[in-house]
């Protein structure tokens, strides 16, 4: 059985789920952007004290 009518587009019931679904998508991409870390503050150098020369 399909979820699309005779004329061939989606049923209420699926365009709904698909509505439901983009929305989730979006919140997760805004909440992956808000808590994303700048490059530039995770591939800056730190020297490390071990490789020192200690006295």
């Amino acid at each position: 059985m399909s979820d699309r009518d005779d004329t061939g587009k989606p049923s209420a019931g699926e365009q709904i789920d698909a509505a439901e679904r983009e929305e989730a998508k979006r919140r997760l991409l805004a909440r992956a952007e808000s808590e994303r870390i700048p490059v530039e503050e995770t591939t800056r150098a730190v020297p490390d004290r071990r490789w020192r020369g200690e006295s």
